[in-house]
């Protein structure tokens, strides 16, 4: 037997107006054929996970397509135009094959198509025929839709946030395909769109009430004809009206799918003021961070590379240098800054101005030492969240400013998801006050063998933690925290 593997991944915040286009998908990854097996056979990735099941059950991968662009603005047209022509016509050359397994983000966004996702699924069902199972990995900051659910068999999302999971949860999506292959179990999905979205600061699930949730999901995953739970947080930054939470159990007997997702809903929405978190903005926190432990992680929830934000805000670094803060580590993207050093040496004070203040200014210069200007390549061999083993930052620049505080610049944007992005420039972490990470949840992974400290800050920006603060044009009403009165405390 043979089945194919694709997929398109991107996380669209629709609150940045610059546009998703093709050349972001070629600068992160655009891979065909055995280049797929050769970047993930061995990563902590899902597809990864899809070949080592297909291997275990002498199946044939298929490689076809894999995409994926860094989170950001929504995806052109065009980009998705070509992206899907070249992924379905290299399908057809595939073709015939007995399954498809598939690899989307569920947070995507098309300028013509809301549900991207939905779309190309949706199309890949319409090539395929309604026999074929179409079986995948989705991120649980997916806003799922019916479309999604509608054109496959089964979705599971990881279970982990920040996603350290996403190999085993490739490696249950490709049991799933094998099972249904040898006709061992053929997969019933069901599907909740809840009426709550979860605060992104509260989705950590190493601690409550997302841990509980989790647990709860796991425990009823043990039950009796139950092969899948998937507890999918949403994604708050994208205004279609798929935003907010979901749940989806897979299961081989109508009933007790059902009532496993009945289950799931009751506890969530019964819940639902837990999952409205307190969020703390810096000038609570400076008179506290001199008795912390160091060093301390400020996680700079409103400038999230991971949900698109641009990487370039110093609000933090501008806030610490304020009160007289020394010793701090930020990384900014500011393209223009590296390209003003490239004829600075090593050792040379410069005044140089770099990133951007809330308001969307450049903010003021600053009287740096250029530390280290080069390629900044770099890779993560641990479980990280993501699971990719290969970065780029493109050309970038390491300078250090007149309070002692540590600045990497990049041209590219990269999620702060591994701790190498620091250790292969020869900056050690532990030396540290603070090192700030521009996300709310993933950057635990890589920094709590280092911080003793982490402090999620309610910073502004285009990914601020406060969902109710943001301007929805097309989200569902009603829908907590946004209509708190108005959600029923269980579901019949």
């Amino acid at each position: 037997m043979k089945v194919a593997l694709l997929g398109i991944v991107h996380e669209s915040n629709t609150f940045v107006k610059e546009l998703t286009t093709l050349d972001h998908f070629r600068k992160s990854r655009w891979l065909f054929g055995n280049d797929i097996i050769n970047e993930y056979k061995h990563a902590f990735h899902e597809i990864g996970g899809m070949i080592e099941a297909m291997d275990e059950a002498g199946i044939e991968i298929v490689p076809v397509m894999y995409a994926e662009a860094t989170p950001g603005g929504m995806v052109t047209t065009e980009a998705y135009e070509q992206l899907t022509e070249k992924m379905f016509s290299s399908l057809q050359q595939a073709l015939p094959v007995d399954g498809c397994l598939v690899v989307p983000h569920g947070a995507g966004v098309c300028e013509t198509y809301p549900d991207l996702d939905g779309q190309w699924l949706t199309k890949l069902r319409e090539i395929v025929g309604s026999s074929m199972p179409i079986i995948g990995t989705i991120d649980p900051h997916a806003n799922v839709s019916k479309l999604m659910i509608e054109s496959t068999n089964a979705l599971v999302a990881y279970k982990t946030n920040p996603h350290i999971d996403q190999r085993s949860a490739g490696k249950e999506a490709g049991k799933l395909m094998a099972d249904f292959l040898s006709k061992k179990n053929k997969p019933l999905q069901f599907f909740s769109s809840l009426p709550l979205a979860i605060s992104i600061e509260q989705q950590f699930s190493e601690k409550d009430p997302c841990k509980a949730l989790l647990n709860l999901a796991k425990e009823i995953g043990t039950r009796e004809h139950i092969l899948s739970t998937s507890i999918v947080l949403g994604f708050p930054y994208a205004d279609v009206k798929e935003m907010g939470s979901s749940v989806i159990v897979i299961s081989n007997d109508e009933t007790a799918g059902k009532e496993a997702l009945l289950d799931l809903e009751n506890y969530i929405i019964s819940n639902k003021e837990l999952f409205n978190g307190v969020k703390e903005d810096i000038s609570q926190l400076l008179g506290s961070l001199d008795e912390c432990k160091k060093p301390i992680l400020l996680l700079d929830m409103g400038d999230n590379v991971g949900g698109g934000g641009p990487g370039d805000s110093t609000y933090l670094l501008d806030a610490l240098e304020d009160a007289g803060k020394e010793n701090t580590f930020i990384c900014v993207y500011d393209p223009k800054a590296v390209e003003s050093l490239r004829n600075s040496q090593e050792g040379e004070e410069i005044e140089l101005a770099f990133g951007m203040n809330p308001h969307g200014n450049l903010t003021r210069p600053r009287l740096v030492t250029l530390l280290f200007k080069g390629s900044g390549v770099f890779d993560e061999l641990k479980p990280r969240h993501g699971g990719q083993i290969h970065f780029d930052m493109g050309d970038m620049a390491i300078v250090k400013t007149i309070q002692s505080n540590v600045v990497m610049l990049t041209s590219l944007r990269v999620p702060p998801y591994s701790l190498q992005q620091l250790l292969a420039f020869g900056i050690d972490p532990m030396k540290f006050d603070a090192i700030v990470a521009k996300g709310v949840n993933a950057p635990i992974a890589a920094y709590t063998g280092v911080c003793e400290t982490m402090i999620q800050v309610n910073t502004p920006g285009l990914t601020q933690a406060d969902m109710t603060k943001f301007h929805y044009e097309n989200r569902r009403i009603p829908l907590f925290p946004f209509e708190q009165d108005k959600i029923s405390t269980h579901v019949d």
